[in-house]
């Protein structure tokens, strides 16, 4: 995502106006190609070709894959087809293929024959994996290293090839027949003695990724072992692409973005980045569904209140808790089912564990529903004198009897919270669709009838 700036709008159109080719050339170069995107993004696609144009190769190639999309695709449509085969040519080849992926079908099929065989076939390979797959993020820019050839000869390779490669700070060591065989850092061979063969020094031990295991799966693994890149191999071990740290990042924000929306009950594609470009009438679709079924289905809390009116007539106290006791159970629900979803996530723990971590809180549910319970009590002792209640029941019995149904609703809720997702996770469901939408309407529903039930059976009414 490129956050535009506006700042700069008035000076670049005064340079294209004026036709000043050396100054929006000087212009492209006073930045990192990050930071001259993000500027040239305040302006419209025609304008900010016309200061991208005067950038030299592969430089404006490495502007343009730092800007949105939307930008992009503009851009492109503007141009002559030899003039996005070359932009195209010179981006790294993930970028290009997510980009390619994006264009209409016509201007893919009119872009496509203007490019390099090498390059095309390269994007057919990159684009023909599934969405969300190692396979469909990774790059084909990596380097390869013969086991036969010396630390020397190894680093003269490295040198030869490093203006072409995204980073060459892993070689990866693999046969005549490209299956990997193992990986060796530039610090490896540098340190090496010059006549060490690579197949000697090599590490034998890959952390790899298969092209159709899940993104997030492959990003923790970068996460996890401190890499720079990931290689990804096919299902004959043959070695097809690797996954940057960079590209990693974005996809841990991404799976971020789309955990956290699904958290909120929020539908759609769960991009990050896009809320501004989205229009007010998707972002309704995208949130009303759930909003409209858990609406419907919270009648059932009122149903349970009017069925106990007379309860609440008697004893007016009661209906001032009922904020309270709602806020408490989502809360504590809340709480317990985040902390799972992510456990779940993270694969810290499995559905194999569902005992154990009900065991565990419960343990933290009974300690909430103790110390929550001792402030329901005291509130009660010392503001509901004046509360009404027939005169045959004591303040401290009814005290007791609120505390007490406060305390079983804050258990309740916790293992609640704990249940949904790793019940989802069982049936092979995301647990942050299905656990937390549902989790607040359930827990207001369970906590009224424990609620009136405890009253009830401790008052004798």
């Amino acid at each position: 995502m490129t956050v535009k700036n506006p700042l700069v709008v008035p000076e670049l159109r005064e340079l294209i106006a004026a036709g000043d080719a050396q100054a929006l050339q000087a212009f492209c170069k006073t930045g990192h190609p990050a930071v001259v995107a993000e500027m040239i993004s305040a302006l419209p696609g025609t304008e900010a070709w016309e200061v991208l144009r005067h950038a030299d190769f592969p430089l404006r190639s490495d502007i343009f894959s730092h800007m949105d999309e939307d930008l992009q695709i503009e851009i492109i449509g503007s141009l002559r087809r030899m003039e996005v085969a070359r932009l195209l040519a010179d981006m790294p080849p993930d970028d290009r293929a997510d980009l390619f992926k994006e264009l209409p079908d016509e201007m893919q099929e009119s872009v496509l024959p203007a490019l390099a065989q090498a390059e095309r076939e390269d994007i057919r390979r990159l684009t023909a994996y599934e969405e969300g797959t190692a396979g469909a993020v990774m790059t084909s820019d990596y380097v390869t290293l013969p086991p036969h050839l010396t630390a020397s000869q190894a680093i003269d390779h490295l040198r030869k090839v490093a203006p072409d490669k995204e980073t060459i700070y892993y070689g990866y060591v693999v046969d005549e027949k490209r299956k990997l065989q193992g990986f060796v850092s530039l610090k490896d061979l540098i340190v090496a003695r010059r006549e060490s063969k690579v197949g000697d020094i090599m590490h034998p031990e890959v952390i790899f990724a298969r092209v159709e295991e899940d993104q997030e799966d492959a990003a923790r693994k970068i996460q996890k072992y401190d890499l720079l890149a990931l290689p990804v191999i096919n299902g004959g071990d043959t070695l097809v692409g690797i996954i940057t740290h960079d590209d990693a990042l974005d996809i841990i924000t991404q799976e971020q973005t789309e955990d956290m929306e699904k958290l909120m009950a929020i539908a759609g594609s769960h991009e990050a980045g896009v809320y501004m470009k989205t229009s007010a009438w998707a972002h309704l679709k995208n949130r009303s569904p759930w909003i409209v079924m858990l609406a419907c289905l919270s009648m059932v809390s009122g149903f349970i209140v009017q069925s106990h009116e007379g309860m609440l007539l008697q004893f007016a106290i009661l209906a001032s808790f009922m904020p309270m006791l709602a806020d408490t159970g989502g809360n504590t629900g809340s709480q317990a089912a985040a902390l799972i979803i992510r456990a779940l996530a993270l694969k810290e723990i499995s559905t194999r564990d569902i005992l154990r971590v009900l065991a565990k809180e419960f343990q933290v549910g009974l300690g909430l529903s103790l110390m929550l319970a001792l402030v329901a009590f005291g509130r009660v002792m010392f503001f509901g004198e004046a509360s009404t209640m027939p005169e045959s029941y004591s303040l401290v019995s009814i005290a007791v009897a609120i505390s007490a149904a406060l305390g079983l609703q804050v258990v309740s809720a916790t293992l609640i919270g704990v249940f949904l997702p790793m019940f989802a996770a069982l049936l092979k469901k995301d647990p942050a669709v299905v656990a937390s939408p549902a989790l607040t309407t359930m827990v207001d529903i369970t906590g009224l009838l424990i609620y009136f039930t405890t009253i009830k059976l401790m008052l004798g009414i």
